[in-house]
């Protein structure tokens, strides 16, 4: 009905040029599915699975994928939400960062391209004078210095010192992204090679420690304190430190105020893309082509690929060891070796028989803190929009703030903490953060000529509305109508121009893509729930209570994102146990 509806609305010149009911083609699936591999890895998270199976099969493994829906890519692939419609952009991950050795350095040879961005940040300021000011930050030094002198001569100055501060931090926690967790149960048990051997894994976080030198009390602030103690530090401009605090507390159902927040602004900026470190691009043909690439990177090792495959349960043959999985429709696929890249919760409370787990690790798991604030809007419009603070050029083409992350009701940090107060008592924000991406500026095939795909990545919204009041179809639209409102204020006509729109709240994030409370990251990227502690204390390092099963994807050591880094370093642990059996 609700595609029904999108359709009905759509413009006659527009419709008859968005393609319609758009259904991944990927390249390298398999047809037939054999009873016995070497590895088995399950699907149903964010987008890199193919890359494990790459890693896996590269090494001399016979390995199956096995995805529960009919497109692969997970949270991060793009197509095909509201068919019939004009095709939205990406679900959940509007930009990806290039960095580790990663899905995109493996898809790369399997026509994966990014897009840059330079500019990448502008936020448009609602204020009382003709044209309102902005800020458009860049990789441009000196004309992102003279953006923040709008607002203080003193931040303009103190921002390189800042940059350089932050760089130092990401390039000595970097590394730590690329290893296990240091096994510090291991320490003490075992014998004295055994011990040696789980000595030498705290070298990567000796390092990333002295790495730190004299700094790392003013480092160990930034990882503890809120982000707001952080930049109150810095800077004294409000909507430079609010711009700077949307990537602390993005995906994440926390304020600027909340300790610890500085990590998740650090996590959002590790990575680079073509030599420069923290920045971010458009996937060019939305993030579904990612998932191709790394599917036909995979396919041309010799895996085997499949959709609709959805996982009921984990095998176990003797002595508990994973010896498998069972598909739904019944079929009984055999592995030595079993790595899920669905949420903890889902393969350790679902798939995998209770009573092989112990029950201190169940009850962390149930504990995980999945608390989500997003609802990711997908919208067609039939122009760009065109904001105040910079208006559009005459001829309608893109001016270089449409290609960056838009950050609207980004005033201040204050606004933030408002917007969050408000969801933390059940009632979605008034005044929500905004984050608007036009991946179609940069990557015109995305929709017809003068038409544009936005990505709106808003909080706060509650997973459960106050009096228990469920996300129903009349809730979903009167929050998107509070979006669309606050855009409107910034650029006038930008609801006139929607053509198509799909509002996907915390519940629908969990329906659809098995995301746990709507969480992208399988879990809140807090202090308690990192490197030790993910998904639980003494099983950070991929290996589960279960031999011969390992967690893949976001829910492990280093957390979300569509960088592989998860996967990856699972696949390195499940290769070094294969190799010993």
């Amino acid at each position: 009905a609700m595609a029904a509806g999108l359709g009905a609305r759509l413009p006659g010149g527009c419709a008859s040029r968005w393609p319609r009911g758009r259904r991944l083609a990927h390249a390298g699936l398999a047809t037939r599915l054999q009873r016995e591999y070497d590895a088995v890895v399950i699907g149903a998270g964010n987008g890199g699975r193919g890359s494990r199976a790459a890693y896996l099969q590269q090494a001399g493994l016979r390995t199956a994928v096995l995805e529960r829906r009919h497109v692969l890519g997970g949270a991060a692939v793009t197509e095909e939400i509201v068919p019939g419609t004009p095709p939205p952009p990406p679900d959940c991950s509007p930009r990806v960062a290039q960095g580790h050795p990663s899905p995109p350095r493996i898809g790369q040879r399997h026509g994966l391209r990014v897009l840059p961005r330079d500019p990448y940040s502008f936020t448009p300021l609602l204020e009382d004078r003709s044209p309102p000011r902005s800020l458009l930050l860049g990789h441009d030094a000196a004309q992102t210095q003279r953006q923040i002198a709008q607002f203080s001569p003193k931040d303009a100055q103190a921002y390189p010192e800042y940059e350089a501060f932050m760089g130092g931090l990401v390039a000595a926690i970097d590394p730590l992204l690329d290893a296990p967790p240091a096994d510090t149960a291991a320490l003490g048990r075992g014998s004295l090679l055994q011990r040696l051997r789980a000595l030498r894994a705290l070298r990567p976080l000796l390092r990333a420690g002295l790495a730190m030198g004299r700094q790392l009390p003013r480092y160990y602030e930034v990882l503890t304190a809120p982000i707001s103690k952080v930049l109150d530090h810095w800077f004294e401009s409000e909507p430079l430190k609010a711009t700077l605090a949307t990537d602390a507390v993005i995906g994440a159902m926390a304020s600027p105020r909340t300790p610890g927040s500085g990590y998740v602004l650090l996590h959002h900026v590790m990575g680079t893309l073509e030599g420069q470190r923290g920045a971010w691009g458009y996937v060019a043909g939305g993030m579904g082509a990612l998932s191709q690439a790394i599917t036909s990177a995979a396919a041309a090792r010799g895996a085997h690929i499949f959709a609709e495959k959805p996982v009921s349960r984990v095998l176990l043959g003797r002595h508990g060891r994973a010896r498998g999985v069972a598909l739904q429709d019944g079929t009984e696929v055999r592995s030595k070796v079993v790595l899920s890249n669905a949420s903890p919760q889902l393969t350790f409370l679902e798939l995998t028989p209770q009573e092989q787990l112990p029950k201190d690790f169940v009850q962390r798991i149930q504990q995980v803190d999945t608390c989500s604030p997003v609802t990711k809007i997908n919208v067609a419009v039939d122009r760009l929009p065109n904001f105040l603070a910079a208006p559009n050029a005459r001829d309608g083409q893109p001016l270089p703030h449409h290609q960056c992350s838009i950050h609207l009701n980004c005033e201040s940090t204050q606004l933030l903490h408002q917007a969050f107060a408000e969801a933390s008592d059940g009632h979605p924000s008034s005044r929500p953060m905004i984050e608007l991406c036009i991946p179609s500026v940069l990557d015109p095939g995305l929709a017809p000529r003068g038409c544009h795909v936005v990505s709106l990545f808003t909080q706060y919204t509650p997973p459960v509305l106050a009096g228990g009041r469920p996300w129903d179809e009349a809730a979903r639209n009167a929050y998107a109508d509070t979006v669309f409102n606050c855009i409107e204020a910034y650029a006038p006509g930008f609801k006139a121009s929607v053509v198509g729109r799909d509002v996907l709240t915390p519940p629908d994030l969990q329906r659809i893509f098995g995301l746990p409370g709507g969480n992208i990251f399988h879990g809140a990227m807090s202090l308690d729930q990192l490197y030790f502690a993910r998904p639980a204390p003494s099983y950070s390092g991929y290996r589960s209570p279960v031999p011969g099963l390992y967690l893949c994807g976001s829910g492990a050591h280093p957390g979300g994102g569509v960088m592989g880094a998860a996967g990856r370093n699972a696949a390195r642990v499940a290769l070094e146990d294969f190799r010993r059996l």
